[in-house]
């Protein structure tokens, strides 16, 4: 884990998503973005494939987008350089993963350290990877929830900044949970994205501190 970051935002605040899917974690950040009193812009958005519809609500909102394939280039050290070098154009704050699926590389993490947060749809350090509601149920546990965390060189291994809890049903099915939890996971991630582009933060071992 990084050593101790901070990270504060003025009328600059701003954030780079990235996504591989539906982009509704996106929307919420965009939706927030537009009050001026939320202090952050989303200044891009990224994505590992084409045709998706978060690039298309990216679009819909009038922002800048890239697309950085893993097969457009020769190895996964190349494909992290140029994603890398595509988000550090716009300077962001922080970069969020909003369902964004692969893992980035050394280079990236060398760059934005500290200051990558992933929103994850179980409650970690339990059920990581990209399966957490369907893993949870087969688990059979009662409660599971989001989390917000500073990635690190592991999966799903980085600090946890933030969690929120939703009950597991008896009736619940894999997208029964995946939508309650998505419910709550939506307005966590706004607000302490919020609370960290504008306030500030600290990231020592695994302790995330907004002021």
């Amino acid at each position: 884990m990084a050593g101790p970051r901070t990270g504060t935002a003025s009328a600059a605040g701003s954030v780079v998503v990235l996504v591989s899917g539906s982009g509704t974690l996106l929307q919420a950040l965009v939706d927030a973005s537009r009050d001026p009193a939320y202090g952050v812009r989303v200044a891009a958005v990224g994505a590992d494939r084409d045709g998706i519809e978060g690039l298309a609500r990216a679009e819909r909102a009038g922002l800048p987008r890239f697309v950085c394939r893993v097969g457009d280039h020769p190895c996964r050290e190349s494909w992290d350089a140029a994603l890398t070098a595509a988000v550090a154009q716009h300077e962001p704050t922080l970069v969020v993963s909003a369902g964004f699926l692969k893992l980035v590389g050394p280079a990236f993490l060398a760059r934005f350290g500290g200051r990558y947060v992933n929103s994850h749809n179980a409650l970690l350090p339990s059920f990581p990877g990209i399966h957490g509601p369907r893993d949870a149920l087969d688990y059979g546990v009662k409660v599971s929830g989001a989390t917000l965390f500073v990635v690190d060189e592991g999966i799903d291994t980085g600090a946890i900044v933030g969690q929120v809890s939703v009950p597991v049903e008896d009736d619940d099915t894999v997208d029964s949970l995946t939508d309650r939890i998505k419910a709550v996971e939506r307005p966590q991630l706004v607000d302490l994205v919020g609370r960290m582009v504008r306030e500030g933060y600290t990231v020592t071992e695994r302790k995330v501190t907004i002021p």
